[in-house]
């Protein structure tokens, strides 16, 4: 089982991953039967292909900005900004820069 966080601690996501040269780095924060939540940092050009997720998902963006695509429709997401990933639809993800971000997924 992937170790996640203490509880009961203040956490600072910013601080808590690297970034990894032409890479993408993931770390569980926390999972149970509701859903997951997971911190990510990816290197410029890097991402995630399209792909359909059972759960919605909000994608909070820490650092860096991304082009987020749900269905055909693209996003430019910058650090302070959120955007909802609804369930079953194809999105896809791109870091224009360095990204940083925290995937809350929960299950409908």
């Amino acid at each position: 089982m992937a170790k996640t966080f203490d509880k009961g601690v203040v956490l600072n996501f910013d601080a808590l991953v690297d970034y990894s040269a032409d890479g993408v780095v993931s770390k569980q924060v926390l999972k149970n039967d509701a859903g997951n939540i997971t911190l990510f940092s990816f290197d410029k050009e890097q991402g995630l292909t399209e792909h359909t997720s059972p759960y919605d998902a909000l994608v909070s963006v820490i650092d860096g900005v991304a082009e987020i695509a749900i269905k055909d429709e693209k996003h430019l997401v910058k650090a302070g900004e959120s955007i909802i990933l609804p369930a079953n639809i194809p999105h896809a993800l791109l870091a224009i820069e360095k990204f940083k971000m925290l995937l809350t997924m929960i299950k409908g």
